[in-house]
């Protein structure tokens, strides 16, 4: 485990119990980014870094009964308040690492990934492998419920010209990763960025 891993798991695990009380109305944002990734009936997806898993029902709700959801966590204790919450009965949770995903190649039509980008230790590495698991032509959301000046302005910090999450920086590392990027949006009640699945 890299020391990345181990910060993100302290800081994320030392927060999971409080979470969802700390960003009581999110909700409608999750569902509306969820909503973006157009799935369908009968989809598979994954939920990367999924937290407490506040997208895992908008996700089984898009994919339905016969769709196939799972939800992705570093943090065992964000997975513990995710099967608090009953989002376990929405997608199976796994404890993994999204930059060695435990799936075979091009089983997913879709990934999303909530507040992720910014935790990833090696951004092309890694989203290479989210890559790797999506079929060609299959989707990505990289998703936020507020934007990043918001999101700066939360955390008292000014947003520098390194984000990644800027789309100067972020379209040229999905295409090297596999992604082609056909949106981006920066409000300050929404960040999304969606991508295509290279063949």
């Amino acid at each position: 485990m890299t020391a990345n891993h181990t910060l993100v798991q302290e800081f994320f695990g030392a927060r999971a119990a409080g979470w969802d009380a700390r960003f009581p109305g999110d909700g409608p944002a999750y569902a509306a980014g969820a909503a973006a990734l157009g799935l369908r009936p009968g989809d598979a997806v994954l939920d990367a870094g999924c937290g407490t898993g506040r997208a895992l029902p908008a996700l089984r709700s898009a994919v339905g009964p016969g769709g196939t959801v799972i939800g992705a966590d570093l943090t065992p204790q964000m997975l513990d308040a995710a099967v608090g919450a009953g989002r376990d009965r929405d997608g199976r949770l796994l404890l993994t690492d999204v930059a060695r995903l435990p799936l075979r190649s091009e089983v997913l039509d879709a990934v999303f990934a909530a507040g992720l980008v910014a935790h990833l230790s090696e951004p092309e590495a890694n989203l290479s492998e989210l890559a790797r698991v999506v079929r060609p032509g299959g989707r990505l959301a990289l998703f936020h419920p507020i934007g990043r000046a918001a999101l700066a302005a939360r955390q008292g910090r000014q947003i520098t010209d390194g984000d990644l999450r800027a789309e100067a920086n972020l379209r040229p590392v999905l295409g090297a990763s596999g992604w082609r990027m056909v949106a981006y949006t920066d409000e300050d009640a929404l960040f999304l960025v969606l991508a295509v699945r290279e063949a």
